[in-house]
C-alpha cells in the first residue's frame, strides 16, 4: 500500500460520564521513515500509558481519550506526515463529539505535531512533552493559546535547548505560555508520576473542568524568561 493510500487511527479510551471535552494524544516518530510506526516502539508505549493516566483521573469527568495512529513512522520533511494525521484527528473528534473543547498533547516528533495544530479552532490548550521544535518552526499561529511544555534536563535525543528557543519565540508572538524542566532523558522514564500529573493537569485546566494548577499559572504570568524554565 502506498502512502497516500493509507489511513491514520485513533486508539479510544471513553469517558464514561456525559462528554464534555477530548483529549488527543500523539506519539513520537523518526526524521524520516514511510514505514508504519512499530506496534512496541517504546514512544507508542509510553504515550498509550500516559493516555491510560489521565483516562484514569479524567473519564468520570466526562473526558474522551484519542491516541493518534500514523500512516508512517517518520515526519518526512515538508510532508509533515504527524501533522497531517493529527489534523485528521482533530476532524474525526468533531465529526464524533460536535463542539467540544480539545487538548492536545503530543511527545517528541508528536509534540512538533500537536503545536503545529495549535491553531485548530476546537484546540483549547496545547501540551508539549520534550517536543522536537528545530530552529525556526511557526510560533505565530499560538498567538493568545495556551501551551504548557516539559523537557527532561538530560535529553540527549533532542535537546532542552530546542524547546527552550521555541518557547522564548512562541511567548513573543503571543502565546500564553509555560514551560518546565525535569530531570532525566528523552522517555520520560524517570519521575513518571510527575509527567502523569502534568499532562493530566493540563487537561482538566485546558478542558475548562479545573482550574490551572498554582505553578503552570504562575509560570504563565512570569515575566520572561522566568516561566520558561521552572523545575518541576
Amino acid at each position: 500500500m502506498t502512502t497516500a493510500a493509507r489511513v491514520p487511527a485513533l486508539d479510544h479510551v471513553p469517558a464514561t460520564a456525559p462528554t464534555r471535552a477530548v483529549a488527543v494524544f500523539a506519539h513520537g516518530g523518526t526524521v524520516a521513515s514511510v514505514e508504519p510506526p512499530r506496534e512496541r516502539a517504546l514512544s507508542l508505549v509510553r504515550m498509550r500509558a500516559i493516555q491510560e493516566a489521565v483516562s484514569q483521573a479524567a473519564a468520570g469527568r466526562g473526558v474522551e481519550t484519542y491516541l493518534v495512529r500514523y500512516r508512517v513512522a517518520g515526519w518526512n520533511g515538508a510532508a509533515a506526515d504527524a501533522h497531517a494525521d493529527v489534523r485528521w484527528a482533530l476532524d474525526q473528534v468533531r465529526e464524533r463529539h460536535g463542539d467540544v473543547p480539545v487538548v492536545l498533547v503530543g511527545h517528541s516528533m508528536g509534540g512538533r505535531a500537536v503545536l503545529r495544530a495549535g491553531d485548530d479552532p476546537s484546540v483549547a490548550a496545547v501540551c508539549g512533552l520534550a517536543p522536537w521544535t528545530p530552529p525556526g518552526e511557526p510560533v505565530g499561529h499560538l498567538r493568545g493559546r495556551s501551551v504548557v511544555l516539559a523537557h527532561g534536563r538530560g535529553d540527549r535525543w533532542v535537546p532542552a535547548r530546542l524547546s527552550a528557543e521555541f518557547a522564548v519565540r512562541a511567548q513573543r508572538a503571543g502565546a500564553r505560555i509555560a514551560r518546565f524542566t525535569l530531570p532525566g532523558g528523552h522517555g520520560m522514564l524517570r519521575r513518571v508520576g510527575a509527567w502523569h500529573a502534568l499532562v493530566r493537569d493540563v487537561v482538566l485546566a485546558g478542558s475548562g473542568l479545573a482550574p490551572w494548577r498554582d505553578d503552570v499559572r504562575a509560570a504563565i504570568a512570569a515575566p520572561p524568561p522566568e516561566g520558561l524554565a521552572v523545575p518541576l
